[in-house]
């Protein structure tokens, strides 16, 4: 039987390591690639090169920006992609709120203060009892160090000007998960159920005792859920 390929996109500031757990699993399932998004800075730019790279069809996986450029993937080719899981993750624009965030991250970035920043962060990205959780924040770190200053702000610049993915939701016709931690206090369930709800026959996974770094919390639990979506 010939495996389908997969290709796993990370989210800002994520690096290989993010999907440690996953790819390691999920070669059994099929060849797997994890997408390069950190040399552009528009969303278009960064799905296009990441669709030269990959396969002529593929199994297609994004985690939070990763799902932002996910969409824009399959806005460009879907006919490539067999199967799409977004993760963690929302169909929407930023919000004004969010850039500003936004905006202000990217200056303490340039100020040399982006594992600071990172660190503010940290809190929101996991569930509240792994807040004092050193694995998780020590990888954090490191993924935020490899990235370095220049990609997290082009990754940034890229998010802040994403398009509303809302209104193609309906255009999506391959088998479709979509996966959120229960405490995502990032992209919360209700963002996913948006996704699922505009995509005819999505599934909709919640990932209990988890946040927004699902994939790294309860890769059990990730892991579990992909190979049934992928056999689906």
């Amino acid at each position: 039987m010939r495996m389908t390929p997969i290709v796993l996109v990370p989210g800002l500031c994520a690096t290989p390591r993010f999907y440690a757990a996953q790819a390691t699993e999920l070669w059994k399932q099929g060849p797997v690639q994890v997408a390069n998004h950190t040399r552009d800075d528009t969303m278009f730019a960064i799905a296009s090169r990441i669709l030269d790279e990959a396969p002529p069809h593929f199994a297609l996986v994004g985690h939070s920006m990763g799902g932002y450029i996910a969409f824009e993937i399959l806005r460009q080719a879907s006919s490539r992609v067999a199967r799409v899981a977004f993760v963690d993750t929302s169909a929407r624009s930023d919000t004004p709120e969010q850039t500003q965030r936004r905006q202000e991250m990217m200056s303490l970035a340039l100020q040399g203060r982006l594992r600071e920043a990172a660190d503010l962060q940290f809190p929101l990205l996991v569930h509240p009892a792994a807040r004092d959780n050193a694995r998780l924040r020590d990888a954090v770190r490191a993924m935020i160090d490899d990235t370095g200053i220049d990609a997290f702000i082009r990754q940034e610049q890229a998010i802040i000007h994403r398009a509303d993915s809302r209104p193609t939701l309906a255009e999506i016709r391959c088998p479709t998960l979509v996966l959120v931690g229960e405490q995502d206090a990032i992209t919360p369930p209700e963002r996913a159920e948006e996704i699922a709800a505009g995509i005819q026959g999505a599934r909709l996974v919640k990932i209990p005792e988890s946040g927004h770094m699902s994939p790294m919390e309860q890769p059990a639990a990730v892991n579990a859920a992909l190979a049934a979506w992928l056999n689906a």
